[in-house]
């Protein structure tokens, strides 16, 4: 059982979140012992649930009682499945492109079994979650899909610009808009849509969803800087070694500081934490942290209208905690 979060808290005593779990695992499990070997990989790792927890609350947002085991019904459980194995399937091919060594302090499937094995089992995990999506209809299907392939051009507009010094803000924030926040708002909007919510709700859903996974990938990129390896359950500081310019690292950059020198090309271990502690030393850290604010306060800002049930409040709970992860 994964340890709850302040959203989950919200609408999960701890039942619901172990039916996305058993329901997880019967996705990953095949006739194949080897492939589901590797497919259920990091299941037992955990990791947070956050996409089916916003499939949950988004569903129960206009439900006073969200808080209770019954008001979940299966297509809120397969809807959260679906979208986490998109997330797991993307992980497996992300480690693959990194040489990643570990994923959620456990060895990374690449490493384990190799590359060609990572990849042919994320894409199993792709397929699952589309057959899961086709199971609540074909507007579902499409969207989840649709999601799929914003992850794949968010993953290339970064690909493309790997030790870039010139990278902006702007291709930065397409970027992380297509590989982070288009799936945590199709999260949000596969629980509109099962609940059978309005569709003016299914977007406001949806906008707050994408809102905070701009917020989201923004902390997750602070924390790449400042947090340990322990704390991050893999190596910190990779996106700076690897060419990925994240946010604080172009702010850097623009700043004319001296270190960015040094960037434009791999960086080794002595080298990486240098301009690591040039980063984390100057104003971009703070000065990102502000951009995540904002990013939080347009997700706030997508909720007004709609009523204070449990599932709304553990999506203002959810925004309204995420910069927390960065107290030191």
């Amino acid at each position: 059982m994964v340890s709850l979060t302040p959203l989950q808290h919200r609408v999960d005593p701890g039942a619901d979140l172990d039916r996305v779990e058993a329901t997880l695992r019967e996705a990953a499990t095949t006739e194949d012992d080897f492939l589901t070997e590797v497919a259920s990989h990091l299941i037992p790792a955990g990791g947070k649930r956050l996409r089916p927890a916003f499939v949950i609350a988004a569903a129960l947002s206009l439900d006073p009682m969200g808080d209770k085991a019954e008001s979940l019904s299966d297509e809120m459980v397969r809807g959260g499945v679906a979208v986490e194995l998109v997330h797991l399937g993307s992980l497996y091919h992300d480690d693959v492109m990194d040489e990643a060594e570990t994923r959620r302090g456990i060895e990374a499937v690449n490493h384990r079994w190799g590359n060609l094995t990572a990849i042919l089992a994320g894409d199993f995990l792709l397929a699952k979650a589309s057959e899961l999506a086709a199971s609540l209809g074909t507007e579902v299907a499409e969207l989840l899909a649709a999601t799929i392939g914003h992850l794949c051009e968010g993953q290339v507009r970064e690909l493309q610009l790997i030790y870039d010094t010139n990278r902006s803000e702007e291709q930065y924030l397409q970027a992380i808009s297509g590989k982070t926040a288009a799936l945590y708002a199709t999260s949000c909007r596969i629980g509109g849509i099962v609940s059978g919510a309005d569709r003016p709700v299914v977007d406001q859903l949806t906008e707050f969803g994408h809102a905070y996974g701009m917020a989201f990938q923004v902390v997750d990129d602070i924390l790449d800087l400042i947090a340990t390896d322990e704390e991050l359950g893999k190596p910190s500081g990779n996106d700076l070694r690897e060419g990925v310019y994240t946010l604080p690292v172009i702010r850097m950059i623009a700043s004319g500081d001296p270190i960015t020198e040094l960037l434009g090309q791999q960086l080794d271990e002595k080298t990486r934490d240098q301009a690591r502690a040039a980063v984390v030393e100057g104003t971009e850290i703070a000065s990102s942290v502000v951009t995540a604010q904002t990013f939080v306060d347009k997700a706030l800002a997508a909720l007004d209208g709609l009523p204070a049930t449990p599932g709304v409040e553990g999506m203002r709970d959810a925004a309204t905690n995420l910069l927390s992860t960065l107290e030191r």
